[in-house]
């Protein structure tokens, strides 16, 4: 696989203002600390904090100070995030998948200091969020990140007093760069330990396995037709895309811009790809080829992906309705076939 893939490590900077650090810097810290994502409030256990320590505090309210403490004249404070591919991270057992990603993390940042020369590292705290992932292909895949403090200055020991953090991208030094393939080092290690020498080849076996599933597109003409909202038609294709190497969803392909940009707003139509979008996930392999083909039949009667979509929650809402009916014994059955768009991890 691309090991750029692997995963994301981004930095940005605070600037000091003189009338409102602090607030806006507890502002910040307040929404990482009760935050998983843009949307949703995490009830905050009693006694329980958030944030990891590595130096720069365990409330919000000492991290707030340090970073004040420490500021320098041109950065409050840099804040860091860790994000591994939540494709990868699946591979991992679920009850592994925190510990994973704070090793990522605390990992990531020491080695990449030492690269640096700051042998004494960098004063840190994180924050771990658990979210869903919101790729269009493969909704609702569990995906864990940290979120990282840094201060403005570090403690220079050969100097004997506080100097500049500073993160260069010159030709000289890129620190953006080594950060990058610190990261993905590290990545690499970690993937090795908790899932298994074999885990890229596997990845890259699921991708050949998409592809064949993808070529639908150019061995069959259009099963059916979206309409959009200005009326115009555009084709689609009944199909099946794995999740995992035990799951897969049926749905539709398409074709999509980038970055859920618009034609209306000025975007190019010829950079539109062809994408997969699931109707039904949480399907054994024959069972979601095998929706997949009705899918096919049902679009070669009613056309649209309209009644296409209607017709997928029917099956959804069918299928509980004979779970529920069904002995106790077979109730955990219910999760097995679920809407694409509803579908969430249970953590």
């Amino acid at each position: 696989m691309n090991r750029k893939q692997m995963v994301v490590a981004n930095v940005q900077y605070k600037k000091p203002t003189p009338l409102d650090d602090s607030k806006r810097q507890k502002g910040l810290l307040r929404y990482l600390t009760y935050r998983d994502g843009r949307t949703g409030h995490i009830k905050q256990p009693g006694g329980v904090e958030r944030w990891h320590d590595l130096g720069l505090g365990r409330t919000l309210q000492d991290v707030a100070q340090r970073c004040e403490a420490f500021k320098s004249d041109h950065v409050l404070a840099f804040t860091l995030v860790f994000n591994a591919n939540p494709e990868l991270i699946h591979m991992a057992p679920v009850e592994q998948r925190e510990q994973f990603i704070c090793e990522l993390t605390e990992k990531s940042l020491e080695q990449f200091f030492a690269a640096r020369g700051i042998d004494s590292g960098v004063e840190a705290s994180y924050v771990l969020h658990h979210r869903n992932s919101e790729n269009p292909q493969s909704p609702g895949l569990h995906d864990p990140h940290t979120h990282v403090m840094l201060p403005g200055t570090y403690f220079d020991e050969g100097q004997g007093q506080r100097e500049n953090l500073f993160f260069s991208r010159n030709k000289r030094e890129n620190h953006i760069e080594l950060l990058h393939r610190t990261t993905e080092d590290v990545m690499a290690t970690l993937m090795d330990r908790y899932v298994g020498l074999e885990w890229e080849q596997r990845f890259d076996d699921l991708e050949a396995i998409r592809q064949e599933q993808w070529a639908v597109v150019e061995a069959e003409p259009p099963h059916g037709i979206s309409i959009e909202e200005d009326g115009q038609e555009a084709p689609i294709w009944a199909g099946v895309r794995c999740t995992d190497e035990n799951s897969s969803a049926a749905g539709y392909y398409a074709r999509y811009l980038p970055d859920a940009r618009q034609i209306s707003d000025g975007s190019d139509p010829d950079e539109a790809q062809v994408e997969f979008r699931p109707l039904i996930a949480g399907l054994d392999h024959q069972t979601a080829q095998d929706m997949a083909d009705i899918f096919k039949d049902y679009l070669a009667e009613y056309r649209t992906l309209q009644a296409l979509e209607a017709f997928s929650q029917d099956v959804v809402n069918r299928h509980e309705m004979e779970i529920e009916d069904d002995e106790p014994e077979y109730v955990e059955r219910k999760n097995d076939i679920q809407p694409a768009r509803d579908w969430s991890l249970d953590l």
